[in-house]
Formats: C-alpha cells, sequence, structure tokens
C-alpha cells in the first residue's frame, strides 16, 4: 500500500454511513476500512492514488473532506500554522480597522492580498498606514471579539502531546499572535510589529515584514531544527502567502481556503473543522487532547 484516503465528515450535516464507506472502498480499490470515528472519519489505504472527485460523487454525504496521503510518516513532528482565518475565525488587521471606521475598505485590499492579487508587503504596509493615529485601546477591543476555529485547541494539544513542535507564523501582528499561542498553546509564534508612539499607532509596521518566504523559511528551519525532513512537516493556511509552505510542507493542508489556494493544494478542508488535519494524520478521534 502506498497511500492512505481520510475522509472525515460534517456532523451537523449528517453522518458518513458503512455503506457509504464500502462503496468509496471499492471505487478505489482499497483496503479494509478502518473508522477513526463512527460516522464521522474512516480511511483505507489503497495502492494508487484515487481520484477525489469520484470518491466524492460516490458518496451520498455532500459534505465530506477526502484527504490522500503517503502511508508512512503520516505522524508529523512539526505544524506550522496560519493565524487568520485559520487559527482564528476573522482577519485580525480588518477587525482593528472597524475602530477607524476603515473595515470595509480594508478589507478589500486583505481580501485582494490574500488571494494573491497585491503584492503582500506592500498591501500590508497600506492597510498599517490608513491606521495612523488609531488608539493603542482598539487593539485591545479586538483581542477581546476574536473568537478561534473549531478544533484549534485539539490540533495543538494533540500533537504538541505526540511530541510535535508547533508554530502560529503569520503576516498579522505580535500583539495577536503571542495572545493567540499562549490561549491555544503554540510552541512558539512568528509575526509582524505594529510600531507606536505609546498611545497610538505610527502608520508603520516593523521591518523586515514577516511574508510568504518568510512562513516557508520557518517551516524549514524547524524540521532542520528537529533533525527530520520536510516530509515530516504540516503546514495549514488559507492564504496566498501561505502557498510556499502548503507546498514545500510533507503534508499541507488548506483551510477554507481562497480560491487560489484552493486551486493548488489537492487536501483542503472545505466542509470539516481543524481535527480532520488530526485524522488525516491517522489519529483515532479517541486520541484528541482538548488543550483546557
Amino acid at each position: 500500500m502506498s497511500h492512505i484516503v481520510t475522509f472525515v465528515a460534517n456532523r451537523q450535516a449528517g453522518s458518513l454511513t458503512a455503506a457509504e464507506a464500502k462503496r468509496a472502498q471499492d471505487l478505489a480499490q482499497g483496503f479494509e476500512p478502518t473508522w477513526l470515528a463512527e460516522g464521522w472519519a474512516m480511511e483505507f489505504a489503497v495502492q494508487n492514488v484515487p481520484d477525489r472527485a469520484a470518491l466524492a460523487a460516490a458518496l451520498d454525504h455532500k459534505q465530506v473532506d477526502i484527504f490522500v496521503t503517503k502511508s508512512r510518516g503520516r505522524r508529523k513532528a512539526v505544524l506550522v500554522a496560519d493565524m487568520d482565518s485559520t487559527i482564528v475565525t476573522c482577519e485580525t488587521l480588518d477587525e482593528l480597522a472597524a475602530f477607524a471606521g476603515l473595515k470595509d475598505e480594508i478589507a478589500e485590499i486583505t481580501r485582494r492580498a490574500m488571494n494573491g492579487e497585491l503584492d503582500f508587503a506592500a498591501a500590508l504596509r497600506e492597510r498599517v498606514a490608513m491606521l495612523t493615529g488609531l488608539k493603542l485601546s482598539a487593539l485591545e477591543a479586538t483581542w477581546a471579539e476574536i473568537q478561534f476555529c473549531p478544533g484549534a485547541r485539539e490540533l495543538v494539544a494533540t500533537m504538541r502531546a505526540h511530541g510535535a513542535t508547533t508554530a502560529l507564523v503569520s503576516g498579522g501582528f505580535t500583539f495577536f499572535t503571542s495572545r493567540v499561542a499562549a490561549e491555544i498553546g503554540f510552541d512558539i509564534h512568528r509575526s509582524n510589529e505594529l510600531l507606536d508612539n505609546g498611545s497610538e499607532l505610527t502608520g508603520a509596521v516593523a521591518e523586515p515584514i514577516l511574508d510568504k518566504n518568510a512562513k516557508l523559511h520557518t517551516l524549514q528551519e524547524l524540521a532542520q531544527k528537529r533533525g527530520v525532513k520536510l516530509a515530516a512537516t504540516l503546514a495549514v493556511g488559507d492564504g496566498a502567502n501561505d502557498l510556499p509552505m502548503l507546498k514545500e510542507a510533507g503534508l499541507g493542508i488548506a483551510y477554507h481556503a481562497k480560491p487560489v489556494v484552493a486551486a493548488q493544494v489537492a487536501n483542503r478542508v472545505e466542509h470539516t473543522d481543524l481535527t480532520s488535519l488530526l485524522f488525516a494524520q491517522g489519529y483515532p478521534a479517541s486520541a484528541f487532547k482538548t488543550g483546557e
């Protein structure tokens, strides 16, 4: 067997049935299915990589994410995760802009940058400049409203419990990544630094800007420090600045991704949550940790 095919259902839309599992197994000429969570997630081994679209079409349940991974080295030693719209539900800069009355204008620039239509660093500088004079209290107010994506705690806690190094690497800001990392349990965090004069934002960001290349470099650096190959790494993100690390990681997963990312990354979370990254590594639900 060369690969493992993993199916994860959106439980709110119903359970994955044994009949569907058998139908998919037959279509892919797979080995006997194993349930990682009854009615929720199952997997089987295959000799040849199957067509995901054909497998999805064979299922009655239409909200199932399908992952195909190599059978060897499934559990990863390094996790590098994006923050905005991946670990937290929002784009933190857009939410901060709401306190300046500029959310719509800044959100449109964010959307274009995340879909690869604009240079990331230039777009970041432009958006931060628009916030010149914003009181620092707006940062605390924004943080108070932040919500975490479902499965974020379980993902980080479970991987750490099994010895993985976990990193939050964002094109956002240290004010938020430091708090998210502490709350969720990431080992390290890296991001950009908003500059201020003690009471207000100056409209500048510290250089150099953490961009797609810096994210990729972090993935490579952490693998080297752990003494593992890139095949032993997992990366997750949603925007164009995540693409290099998603493509380079042993397992790159696009999480409810922008179109430009979804078009280039085969393993995608589209219907489920971040616990799917654990199922894709072969963890059964019984092994999940809550991190609380």
